[in-house]
């Protein structure tokens, strides 16, 4: 298979409408050469709609497109009417432009071995040089690589760019984290620090009116003592009665004494 750099095999073939499509005739402009193994076939299908809905934006980009398979003329006018396809289809019926390319070649599907056509595209720039070559291709986001491989948005090795995105993103994804969590962090940890040193802070304060109240009732605590100190002369007044009979009796005494005395 020749690769990027090498110079593009030259070639000319029937398309669809029996029309003869050689390289030559495209000298001065690029040229999307991409091979797929047969007509009308789910994947070949999805490749050529495809480049079909971006047919446009390939042309603007200074490129023309051809579609090659070894099928024949009229199959490939038939599934270029069936999906309206605005691009020739080469018929390389007896594979000799596919085994140029090195795209010819034992294939295997569901045990069984078989000879045709890896699908595979080539990037011909406006001088006959391969620009660009993918290998092995997968339809789903195809068109876009080769558009963006056409506007210099792609390395030289086919699908390098769309790896090294892959690998990057989520390096980037990482990047952000790691700059979010320290703002968490931070933004989460200074109220925290907050609450912790004003309840720190609030701790004496809840206890200062458990002291004055401590003090408060200690302080009150004589108050009630004197009540029962009080008490003890109520005590003794009560008791003077009690010695005023023996002052009586003292009185008794001294009045016999004077009686018997007359």
């Amino acid at each position: 298979m020749p690769q990027a750099g090498d110079q593009a095999p030259a070639f000319q073939l029937a398309d669809q409408d029996g029309n003869p499509v050689s390289l030559a005739q495209f000298a001065g402009r690029s040229v999307v050469l991409y091979f797929y193994p047969k007509d009308d076939t789910p994947g070949c299908t999805v490749e050529a709609c495809g480049f079909r809905d971006e047919h446009s934006a390939l042309e603007a980009a200074g490129a023309v497109v051809l579609g090659v398979s070894a099928d024949s003329t009229a199959s490939h006018r038939k599934f270029a009417t069936k999906f309206n396809l605005p691009f020739p289809l080469l018929a390389d019926v007896d594979h000799t432009l596919s085994e140029a390319y090195g795209v010819w070649g034992e294939k295997s599907l569901y045990g069984r071995k078989f000879l045709g056509i890896t699908r595979t595209t080539f990037l011909i720039g406006p001088d006959g040089v391969l620009k660009q070559v993918w290998p092995k291709v997968k339809v789903n986001g195809h068109v876009a690589e080769v558009l963006a491989a056409l506007k210099g948005e792609a390395p030289a090795a086919g699908g390098a760019e769309k790896k090294s995105a892959a690998k990057k993103a989520p390096a980037g994804k990482k990047v952000a984290a790691a700059k979010k969590a320290p703002a968490g962090k931070t933004v989460t940890g200074k109220p925290a620090a907050t609450k912790k040193a004003t309840a720190k802070k609030a701790a004496p304060a809840a206890k200062a009116p458990r002291a004055a109240k401590k003090a408060a009732t200690a302080k009150k605590a004589p108050v009630a003592k004197k009540p029962s100190a009080g008490k003890k002369p109520g005590v003794g007044k009560k008791a003077a009665p009690v010695k005023a009979p023996a002052k009586k009796s003292a009185k008794k005494s001294a009045a016999a004494k004077k009686a018997s005395r007359k």
